[in-house]
């Protein structure tokens, strides 16, 4: 059974890990290729998201497997008769439990390391991009306009970096509106400052209060485009980016770091051992909500109606931990509640599948004279 619930998982997981990605590459490719990025930068933003998307289809991927398993064993009757054998509910789990073990062990290596490492990069690699100009700006053959009323376009950009036939129009003045050609441009930095150096070209000042046209003719001239190129620096980390212990020891440092409060931040930190341990409880319930039905000749579908609706309800209480734990910090407990509760629904069910009559009227026997 355990062999059949990894070989499940592993392919509830990989169905929910491509749907996803592909939500979030899609948006990612069209932000990425619009700024003129490579399929390389593609490809690597690509990797350093899956741990978060990983992260959200284990728990799914868990349930699921749980659920098909047990319910393909009962429609196969294998279940009967390994009940018949004298296997209680408890015995039966043990498998179900291992692989919730296993499960476990991954979503903690993902939420511990995996995912605070990889959002930490996926986060420097946005903040160099984004001071990238050659990707904001530099893109031949297109007209483009970085900032309202600024239009900038190059004909062609060589490998040695040199801009060929450029325009550059500036009518974000309401008195004037400056056109500048030129035959060469340079993109240089002087002290962290982006300076366009052009060569060989024509500055066009058309006056707007009398329509009147100055021309000039330059062999070399600099123009600053630092104030459309400027990207905030980074600042700080984000909570998703702290490494677990370091949340659950929290101060005033790093809550004015990630700009968060101390209790938002410890909350944090116990929400993903939470997790970790609700991937686990939800193969659990899943299991426990079919076989406590027993076998019947027209299948567990009500019992998968109910073991949704269980998680459904564990995921509520989840939120309301989450909030009250961000709340008051003396709540952090409140962050393990849907594990616990989810676990004692899973303890509750195989219970009552040991005990078939425990809220029923056990049938009589008649004696035949």
């Amino acid at each position: 059974m355990l062999s059949q619930l990894m070989m499940l998982f592993g392919f509830f997981s990989l169905v929910l890990v491509l749907i996803y990605w592909i939500n979030r590459a899609v948006r990612l490719f069209d932000q990425l290729i619009a700024d003129g990025q490579s399929a390389a930068v593609f490809l690597e933003f690509t990797v350093l998201s899956l741990p978060s998307v990983i992260r959200l289809a284990l728990p799914i991927a868990s349930f699921a497997a749980a659920v098909y398993v047990t319910n393909r064993m009962s429609t196969d009757s294998e279940l009967v008769a390994v009940q018949a054998t004298g296997y209680s509910p408890f015995r039966m789990a043990r498998p179900v439990i291992y692989f919730g073990l296993i499960v476990f062990l991954l979503m903690s290596a993902l939420m511990h390391y995996l995912v605070p490492v990889s959002s930490a990069r996926l986060q420097d690699r946005q903040a160099e991009i984004s001071q990238n100009a050659t990707a904001r700006l530099l893109t031949e053959g297109e007209f483009l306009e970085p900032l309202d009323g600024l239009t900038f376009y190059i004909r062609e950009i060589t490998p040695a970096g040199e801009l060929r036939d450029l325009f550059l129009s500036d009518s974000r003045s309401a008195d004037e509106q400056v056109t500048y050609t030129a035959a060469q441009a340079f993109l240089v930095r002087n002290d962290g400052a982006a300076q366009l150096v052009m060569v060989d070209g024509l500055v066009q000042t058309l006056r707007l209060s009398d329509q009147k046209l100055f021309t000039t003719s330059f062999d070399d001239f600099a123009y600053d485009i630092g104030s459309f190129l400027s990207v905030a620096p980074r600042e700080g980390r984000r909570s998703r980016e702290v490494p677990t212990l370091e949340l659950m020891q929290a101060d005033d440092a790093l809550a004015d770091e990630t700009r968060r409060s101390i209790p938002e931040l410890m909350a944090e930190g116990h929400n993903r051992i939470g997790q970790s341990i609700l991937g686990a409880v939800s193969a659990l319930v899943g299991f426990a909500a079919l076989i406590s039905a027993g076998f019947s000749r027209f299948g567990v579908w009500k019992q998968i109606v109910v073991a949704i609706l269980l998680i459904v309800f564990v995921k509520a209480v989840e939120a309301v931990g989450l909030s009250a734990a961000r709340a008051d910090p003396n709540l952090w407990f409140a962050t393990y509640l849907p594990s616990v509760v989810g676990f004692l629904i899973g303890w509750a069910l195989l219970f009552k599948a040991g005990r078939p009559y425990l809220f029923k009227r056990r049938p009589t026997a008649v004696a035949l004279s």
